[in-house]
């Protein structure tokens, strides 16, 4: 017997508070607004991400995989990659129209279920991606990990401020050295 989501309902609005609570660490504003979008109070986020990390780490919970599937359905796409024998998996989140949730999984092929080896906020296929050019383009929620890696190289992943969180240390057009926190993808400060 699979076990069960967290008691009560638990979609895509629960989630979408889960990723709000660590995005309100920096941008406490703007997540006060997408809070207000979702018709949510601080609560109900708190309330949603402690449900969400208690199935999480239950003894016997399902993989990770197997949670976003339980919250979100099935992915809006999926992707082979095979020269790493892994799967690329979106899911559409109402919150962020223009992006979408990706998981990346893998080893494919194997007994147990593929482990999750990257996720968070990515540009959904076909949405215009911001025009980076320089610092001031750089806006919290603006912009993705890949896309400021992109647009700015040189660019660095480096571990981020807690494990939802990824560090990029590139280099703006004029030569001067910058980083950036991005919280499930999606960039939150500049450092």
């Amino acid at each position: 017997m699979k076990p069960s989501p967290p008691a009560g309902s638990f979609g895509p609005r629960e989630f979408q508070l889960v990723l709000l609570r660590r995005m309100a660490d920096h941008q406490p504003e703007l997540a006060e607004d997408a809070m207000r979008v979702l018709g949510a109070s601080r609560t109900e986020m708190r309330e949603a991400n402690r449900r969400w990390q208690a199935w999480a780490h239950a003894r016997r919970g399902p993989g990770e995989l197997h949670r976003y599937r339980s919250a979100l359905g099935e992915p809006e796409t999926r992707r082979a990659v095979e020269e790493y024998s892994s799967e690329v998996l979106r899911w559409p989140l109402p919150l962020w129209p223009e992006l979408r949730w990706e998981v990346m999984v893998g080893p494919l092929g194997r007994r147990t279920a593929p482990d999750v080896w990257g996720r968070g906020l990515v540009r959904a296929p076909g949405a215009p991606s911001p025009e980076l050019r320089t610092e001031a383009d750089l806006r919290p929620w603006g912009c993705t990990l890949s896309e400021v890696g992109n647009a700015f190289p040189p660019a660095r992943v480096r571990e981020g401020s807690a494990p939802t969180r990824l560090r990029l240390d590139f280099t703006l057009p004029d030569g001067t050295a910058r980083a950036g926190e991005f919280t499930w993808g999606l960039l939150q400060r500049l450092l």
